[in-house]
C-alpha cells in the first residue's frame, strides 16, 4: 500500500506541531500515530526538514531543480563531445 505524499511545507507543519507534543511529555510512538506516519518517516522527516523554515525548503526545492537541469546539461554536452571526438576519429 503506497502512503500519502506529504508537501514540505506539511512536513514543516507537523515537524512544529509534534515538537509541542514532544514536549508535552509525548513519545515520538505517539507523536507519528498521531499523524499517521512511522517512527522511521519522522526521524528521516528531522533530519531532511529539522530547523527549516517554509522560506528555506522553497529555496532547497529550487535548488534540486536547477541542480536536475545542469546535471542534464552535462550530460547532453558530454554525449555531444563523444560524438564530435568519434566523427574527427573517422570511427562512424
Amino acid at each position: 500500500m503506497k502512503g500519502k505524499k506529504h508537501t514540505p511545507d506539511q512536513v514543516i507543519a507537523k515537524l512544529a506541531e509534534g515538537d509541542q507534543m514532544l514536549n508535552e511529555g509525548k513519545t515520538v510512538a505517539e507523536v507519528a500515530r498521531s499523524f499517521g506516519i512511522t517512527e522511521t518517516t519522522w526521524h528521516r522527516w528531522k533530519n531532511t526538514y529539522g530547523g527549516m523554515k517554509a522560506n528555506d525548503v522553497k529555496r532547497l526545492k529550487e535548488l534540486e531543480a536547477e541542480n536536475r537541469r545542469l546535471k542534464t546539461i552535462v550530460a547532453d554536452l558530454s554525449l555531444d563531445k563523444a560524438m564530435l571526438k568519434e566523427l574527427a576519429e573517422g570511427n562512424f
